[in-house]
């Protein structure tokens, strides 16, 4: 990779950690259903204007747009609600790598290899000395919704492959424009109208700066900026920056909410990211830039580096 690329690869991990800090910042000013509604309408209710339809049937859609939308951040901003500091959240929601592989093993037929199994082993290992650490000094509800939050993940992950979408960015509106109005109604039916209504009456610069973060530049500045990269390089070569994303979370949470971390949370940092960095890197695949397919008269675009 370039060093402009690696920047920008550094750039996307950094926006991605500090956002669990906006996080928690916006579950200070609403609460968590009604906070992630408005974060993915600031993203869709714009955007679905500016592009056109996702390309996919409208039922993967709807299915990774409850999975991921609805279920997946309504579960985390739930559980940093109940107590789940953010800087652990960041490290936690890593394991949605643990529950991707399985999941894709008995619904994609996909079979991991040594290396891989063993990096998300060590993954594993490392989720539970985290449980077992903040099982003694926090709330085990926030802890097990975070987790199911990375469960659901995974399971989005593996929908989106079943999907297979063209266009990344088409895509993640679409997707996008699906949670508000569940997201809304749950909010509503759970959190009670008079609490959504005073916390968009006390609205501040806070608040919306913690939707606008969130929703615009986490969202479709980090997920645009990843796609490009994913366009120029191999994913094995690019995968291994989002490893970054819970250092950047932990030290944010560190710096700005004064968030302290036992050793026991460093020993689950270290295992989980080195577990994970196990099943990206792909020894002895050098990280060169894709070239765009060549077209021969007549014949279809090959592609560099595929034979017959």
């Amino acid at each position: 990779m370039t060093p402009r690329h690696i920047a920008l690869a550094v750039l996307v991990a950094a926006v991605w950690g500090l956002n669990f800090v906006l996080i928690h910042v916006g579950l200070e000013n609403f609460p968590p259903l009604l906070f992630c509604a408005l974060r993915f309408a600031v993203v869709a209710v714009p955007a679905v204007f500016l592009v056109g339809p996702p390309r996919v049937p409208w039922r993967w859609v709807a299915a990774v747009g409850c999975t991921l939308g609805v279920v997946k951040f309504g579960l985390l901003f739930l559980g940093m609600h109940a107590g789940m500091p953010a800087g652990l959240s960041s490290l936690v929601l890593q394991s949605q790598a643990v529950f991707t592989a399985v999941l894709a093993a008995g619904m994609l037929g996909e079979r991991p290899t040594l290396q891989r199994a063993t990096g998300l082993a060590v993954a594993f290992a490392g989720i539970c000395v985290a449980a077992a650490d903040h099982g003694l000094g926090g709330p085990v509800g926030a802890f097990v919704l975070v987790i199911a939050a990375a469960a659901f993940w995974g399971l989005s992950n593996v929908l989106t492959r079943r999907a297979a979408p063209p266009d990344a960015l088409r895509w993640m509106v679409w997707v996008s424009a699906v949670p508000p109005l569940p997201l809304l109604a749950l909010s509503l039916l759970v959190e009670g109208p008079e609490a959504d209504l005073r916390a968009l009456a006390g609205i501040g610069l806070a608040g919306v700066g913690a939707i606008a973060y969130v929703g615009l530049v986490s969202t479709l500045f980090g997920f645009v900026a990843w796609s490009h990269l994913l366009r120029c390089y191999d994913a094995s070569a690019v995968a291994p920056y989002s490893l970054l994303v819970p250092v950047f979370g932990m030290s944010s949470s560190w710096l700005l909410l004064g968030e302290r971390f036992s050793w026991a949370a460093g020993l689950a940092a270290v295992l989980v990211i080195a577990g994970i960095g196990l099943t990206a890197l792909r020894p002895g695949r050098p990280a060169r830039p894709r070239t765009p397919p060549r077209r021969v008269a007549g014949r279809a675009a090959v592609r560099p580096g595929r034979t017959g």
